[in-house]
């Protein structure tokens, strides 16, 4: 299944739409914190329990894109969107019937697993394809379409917590939101597939509105797990993610258990806009900050995320619990620098490496995701979890949870800061490569 190439004259800002609906669709992901609750009561399920649909689709998230990302970059986009509406689709409707009838081991399945695997397919399926048709503003352009994961959620999440409120939070009422999720994401996802373009050869540019130019050394996937950047960056993405997913993926009970016992307790409606609120700093995030990057550098915008980050961590720790737009504040920050280091990255690979198989590189890396998407929630519900044990309560149930998070965005700034050049040996062809070399060296001294 081949996209058909963009005749002449096609507008490229064609292509960010497309992306969009498939990254609005998958990135429901995100409001998963707003099922929780539901599911523990209906199913006896803890904390640490209910999470393992959310870990598992970020698994799956990371090793789908990294075992599929060389065959994306082979059938091309839309292909990949269409692998990615059937596994995320289906895994809603086998989530519906884990639902209705009990069994929550299909829903960890459906939803984890085969919607995992839409979720990482889906999710790299539009990145090389923009960056060809925007090599000028490469963060910019990966930022607008992957806003649209971090902004599934602002959808989501109201949009969910209606639906349990009208069908009701039994299993029954569960089974009927998650087939209506499924139904309505094919139908959404659809759009994309029939819209998606590629560029069409360089030798054919007609306008100049629609350059392909492929900037950067040419250096391939397998070639580029070779190399220290790309471990580096691996890192980095790691523990940015792992800081930021811990909060999301709890952000509904977190609010509500650090104001519990304040003379203004967080609502369950209140708890779900939370929600929201940090699904829209993520969105506004991702194409903020990934613009930003195209101005600053790559390198300078995570010295950013990740150094502002554990400041916003430590006035959480201090101050979060008697001051709730503190708290707010401080979340929608770190959440936002969570989005940034979703765009920013393809934009980071392709300076590094050009956009030879940038694509195929970046699901490789997108295993640091997956990594995360266990060790944030695991870190953050666990020790939750051991703390109600003990009899604590309230914001004393995320304190060492904090403290952690700080630790680990020490630990990316570090890696980052340890970021260099690619050697022009990891080059495929050394001579085409020496000017996409000179660009890279100049583009990470503006950045240092």
């Amino acid at each position: 299944m081949s996209p058909p190439i963009a005749p002449v004259g096609w507008s490229r800002w064609l292509v960010p739409p497309a992306a969009l609906s498939i990254h609005l669709s998958i990135g429901q992901a995100y409001a998963w914190s707003v099922f929780k609750p539901p599911l523990e009561d209906a199913l006896g399920l803890s904390g640490t329990q209910s999470a393992l649909p959310f870990q598992l689709g970020i698994v799956m998230l990371g090793l789908s894109a990294a075992f599929g990302g060389t065959l994306v970059e082979r059938r091309g986009p839309r292909w990949a969107m269409t692998v990615a509406l059937v596994c995320f689709s289906s895994g809603f409707l086998l989530s519906a019937l884990g639902a209705a009838t009990g069994q929550f081991w299909l829903i960890v399945f459906g939803y984890g697993f085969v919607g995992g695997i839409g979720l990482g397919i889906g999710y790299i399926s539009p990145v090389s394809t923009l960056i060809k048709w925007f090599p000028d503003r490469p963060g910019m352009a990966t930022g607008i379409a992957i806003m649209g994961f971090g902004g599934g959620a602002l959808i989501a999440s109201p949009w969910s917590a209606q639906m349990l409120e009208s069908f009701g939070s039994d299993t029954s009422g569960i089974a009927l939101a998650l087939l209506v999720h499924g139904l309505s994401y094919a139908v959404f996802m659809l759009l994309g597939v029939l819209l998606v373009r590629v560029p069409r050869p360089r030798a054919e540019e007609r306008t100049a509105g629609s350059t392909t130019a492929v900037d950067g050394p040419r250096v391939s996937a397998r070639q580029a797990l070779r190399t220290p950047q790309f471990w580096l960056l691996w890192v980095v993405l790691c523990t940015n993610v792992t800081a930021g997913i811990g909060i999301l993926e709890k952000a509904a009970p977190m609010i509500s258990d650090f104001f519990a016992d304040t003379s203004a307790p967080v609502s369950a409606t209140a708890a779900a806009g939370f929600v929201a609120l940090l699904s829209a700093a993520n969105m506004a995030g991702r194409i903020g900050w990934s613009s930003t990057s195209d101005l600053i550098g790559r390198k300078n915008i995570y010295r950013v995320y990740l150094g502002a980050g554990v400041l916003m961590y430590a006035l959480i720790a201090l101050v979060g619990s008697s001051s709730k737009p503190m708290f707010v504040l401080c979340a929608l920050v770190i959440l936002s620098f969570y989005g940034g280091g979703f765009a920013t990255i393809p934009a980071y690979l392709k300076d590094l490496f050009g956009t030879y198989q940038v694509g195929a590189i970046h699901g490789r890396l997108l295993t640091a995701w997956s990594t995360a998407g266990v060790l944030g929630p695991l870190i953050v519900n666990w020790i939750a979890d051991r703390q109600e044990a003990a009899g604590k309560h309230g914001a004393e149930l995320y304190g060492t949870s904090l403290l952690i998070m700080m630790a680990l965005l020490a630990v990316g700034f570090v890696a980052n800061e340890l970021v260099r050049p690619v050697h022009p040996s990891h080059h495929l062809d050394a001579v085409p490569a020496q000017k996409g070399a000179s660009d890279v060296r100049q583009q990470q001294s503006e950045s240092a």
